[in-house]
């Protein structure tokens, strides 16, 4: 006979928080919502925490390298999707993680002796104004010069000129030595009102180039998530079943953090690709698994060595994988099961596994249900498709404006790794449909509106941090009465009122 659960499967729709004692100090513009995002001991810092609870989904429709860097500069993380070729998503993973330093290596270099034509060209290919001019023309050559568009005029000049005519010399460069920190290098800058800084060794040779706007950048992004080396932390996904070619790949590009995505975790499957992991790289490689629905599943993947638990089946907008399989389980019962399962193997072991609630999330309040549940951080695929950042297509679509999007187990995605656990070539079925989503505007504008709306539950709550927040906050389930009281009932609202002489927009 099989076993059955006592409680029913519930979403997050069914539960209602009720707010705490807030004090003087509890107010949203003291609420942290820094996360760890891998396995710690019990009184450590983790290597990767980030600074909102937000992630995108390993999805075709969500992240590439643009959300990437989207999403780092608002202090949260983007998994680069794997459900293309390695060296494309390796390619995806180099491309993020050079978008941003503090010191730069030099991607627009020219020898003095090229023309103006020259440079016109490496500006419509990189789109950089800032050109060194180094004297083997590579970005550690010595440098004898910089172009700037203030070096020139494209209408006055017929774009024979040599570089090294019109080029800014280097005696009247400002320039920095190896040993200059990012604080004195910005010092500089302000000091002499320059664009940007080159280092240079003590032979001439250019080092590095710190940019004025990557400055003007951290200051309008003061959460945004950097590696020690002052660029864009950034994660990939990985399958299963070419992970020993995918993962050296990834690493070599860069990436700070991956995760197996898969639409179930308990198998023999991941466990031989946490295994593999751990096998070659030790602890040094931070690698996420998944998904689950219970403690079991749960404790199945922390002793197989992941470094993060991602949990959900079914739940995701775009996923039909409970209609066709039976199988899954309702998103706040999974996520409060999980986090039962994790607490108890922390005070067992003294090692803190964060888990990730993927999927289920429809309304804005929702994140903050996630979390007082015991959720560290949330994936989010449909959320982040909406935004100017995702990789796909505006649309019009009944005069509406949208965005596509596809889930991974749709013909589409062809994903056939992440649903076929026996390593078939192709998808037996779909688990997930092709679809449209409104199209919301910026990332940026839309982040912080749901990061305003959470920092202001957690202060109702009397909690400045998610840990806290966990500790003190008190959910009630909800009827479905009380759901329709919830919200405007029994007023007529004005903007469904068409004013006489006005037509209906």
């Amino acid at each position: 006979m099989a076993y059955y659960f006592n409680e029913p499967s519930r979403t997050f729709n069914e539960y209602l928080l009720v707010p705490g004692y807030s004090s003087a100090d509890c107010v949203p513009d003291n609420i942290s919502l820094r996360t760890p995002l891998v396995k710690h001991k019990k009184g450590e810092e983790p290597q990767f925490s980030i600074n909102i609870p937000l992630t995108s989904a390993i999805m075709q429709a969500v992240s590439d390298d643009y959300m990437a860097v989207a999403l780092a500069k608002e202090g949260g993380l983007s998994f680069i999707y794997c459900s293309q070729p390695i060296d494309s998503q390796a390619a995806m993973v180099a491309k993020a993680k050079s978008y941003k330093a503090g010191f730069v290596t030099s991607e627009s270099n020219i020898s003095p002796e090229a023309q103006l034509f020259d440079i016109l060209a490496l500006k419509e290919k990189t789109g950089h104004s800032t050109v060194a001019v180094t004297s083997d023309g590579t970005a550690n050559g010595s440098l004898v010069g910089l172009v700037t568009s203030r070096d020139y005029r494209v209408s006055r000049m017929d774009g024979t000129e040599l570089v090294r005519d019109f080029m800014t010399p280097i005696e009247r460069l400002v320039t920095a030595p190896p040993a200059t920190s990012l604080k004195e290098a910005n010092d500089i800058i302000w000091e002499h009102k320059l664009n940007c800084l080159p280092v240079i060794d003590e032979r001439g040779r250019l080092m590095h180039m710190v940019f004025r706007k990557d400055y003007d950048s951290h200051k309008a992004n003061p959460l945004e998530l950097l590696d020690s080396h002052k660029k864009y932390i950034v994660g990939a996904g990985i399958n299963s079943h070419d992970y020993t070619e995918r993962i050296p790949a990834l690493i070599e590009a860069g990436a700070d953090v991956l995760c197996i995505d898969s639409s179930e975790g308990y198998t023999a499957w991941q466990q031989n690709t946490l295994s593999w992991v751990r096998e070659k790289y030790g602890d040094s490689v931070k690698i996420g698994a998944g998904n689950v629905v219970d403690g079991e599943g749960f404790r199945f993947l922390a002793e197989s060595g992941a470094d993060f638990v991602k949990v959900g089946i079914g739940g995701g907008s775009i996923c039909i994988t409970r209609e066709q399989k039976g199988i899954g389980r309702g998103q706040a019962t999974a996520v409060i099961d999980v986090s039962k399962a994790r607490n108890e193997y922390y005070e067992k072991t003294g090692i803190y596994i964060p888990i990730c609630s993927d999927g289920g999330i429809v309304h804005d309040y929702h994140f903050t249900l996630a979390l007082a549940m015991g959720a560290d951080f949330l994936m989010l695929g449909r959320y982040f498709a909406r935004f100017d950042e995702s990789p796909t297509s505006r649309v019009s679509i009944g005069g509406s404006c949208m965005k596509e999007y596809w889930g991974e187990g749709s013909a589409r995605a062809r994903n056939w790794q992440r649903y076929d656990i026996g390593g078939g070539s192709k998808l037996k079925f779909e688990e997930g449909v092709d679809s449209y989503v409104p199209y919301a505007g910026s990332l940026k504008e839309n982040v912080n509106l749901t990061l305003g709306k959470m920092r202001s539950t957690m202060s109702n709550c009397g909690a400045r941090t998610i840990s806290e927040f966990q500790e003190k906050a008190k959910l009630t389930l909800v009827s479905s009465t009380s759901i329709i009281e919830g919200g405007a009932h029994d007023v007529l609202l004005k903007e469904s009122v068409t004013p006489k002489g006005y037509s209906q927009a």
